[in-house]
């Protein structure tokens, strides 16, 4: 606390490159780094799959900034030697640990999507990147639980690009969550809310938008100011797992997941790591193709939202 008693809010060490695009008011895409970390790809997988948003960011003209803890201090953007640790990380940070975090000094913290949103809006970046957020889980009127991606991506303004969310969580109600807490819901040159591995969940996506301009007015024009929007990406056609495949696996993963007694976050990595072995490793390839290509219109949004003098 300050000295009047009041609490100090946390203010994210920026590193240089993204702190000088932000100052000359050019591009930047905020990366989460649990996807990148053994919780969120196998090795060499999490190293590739780090590489290639990157350089999706950068070929669009963007500027990347990896999200983490190291040493007790939130980072935005990190340099080659400190992604090394996050490729190593095993301790997820959400929104709510960020503060106990750095309290408690955490070595390597690997940021989820509620933790990434939070820390790209103290370092005044507006456009996020991800593979699927989290949302309501299936059984949550049993268990409550809904995930704290929501919430956040509800409270940063923040354009949040992703492939849907979790194929394995409640989707209906996911949308019904979104829809309570008043964050648009667009459809990137698609109608349907994508499933992760699959380009349709069957749900039909609120708002389909063609281009990013539409997406950085949908952001400029929000009625209230602290709420994000999400963008959803479909995988490419060539890179989806067909829904007949991928339906058996996602059950067989969540039955696995109840026998086994996992809950709360460690149910995400628990599932992803068992469709992996229930694909042949086909989930891989399709969770590399995917991040890469929200990487990709995330930084074309980031370039429009730029040229606008909005970033």
């Amino acid at each position: 606390m300050t000295d009047n008693g009041r609490v100090q809010t946390f203010q994210p060490i920026v590193a240089d490159d993204v702190a000088q695009a932000l100052d000359e008011g050019r591009a930047v895409v905020a990366l989460e780094s649990t996807i990148f970390s053994n919780l969120g790809l196998p090795a060499p997988a999490n190293a590739e799959a780090l590489e290639l948003c990157k350089r999706a960011v950068l070929d669009q003209g963007a500027v990347p900034a990896v999200t983490a803890i190291l040493d007790g201090r939130p980072h935005v953007g990190l340099s080659p030697d400190e992604e090394k640790r996050v490729l190593q990380g095993t301790r997820k940070v959400a929104e709510r640990d960020l503060a106990v975090a750095q309290a408690q000094g955490w070595d390597v913290g690997v940021t989820t999507v509620s933790a990434t949103v939070t820390l790209a809006h103290a370092a005044g970046i507006s456009v996020f990147a991800t593979g699927g957020i989290g949302g309501v889980h299936r059984g949550s009127e049993v268990s409550g639980d809904v995930s704290a991606d929501l919430d956040a991506i509800a409270n940063h303004p923040v354009v949040t690009v992703c492939a849907g969310a979790k194929a394995f969580l409640d989707l209906p109600r996911t949308l019904e969550y979104l829809e309570t807490v008043g964050v648009p819901v667009l459809g990137w040159q698609h109608d349907w809310f994508p499933a992760f591995y699959t380009r349709s969940s069957g749900l039909p996506v609120p708002h389909r938008v063609d281009d990013e301009q539409v997406v950085c007015d949908v952001l400029r024009f929000r009625s209230r100011p602290n709420t994000g929007v999400l963008l959803t990406v479909p995988i490419p056609v060539e890179d989806e797992i067909p829904e007949s495949r991928i339906t058996d696996v996602l059950a067989a993963a969540l039955a696995a997941s109840a026998s086994a007694g996992v809950t709360g976050p460690a149910v995400t990595p628990y599932v992803l790591e068992r469709i992996e072995k229930e694909t042949d490793g086909e989930s891989i390839p399709a969770n590399l193709a995917l991040a890469r290509n929200n990487a990709g219109v995330a930084a074309r949004v980031a370039v429009t939202l730029a040229s606008l003098g909005q970033q």
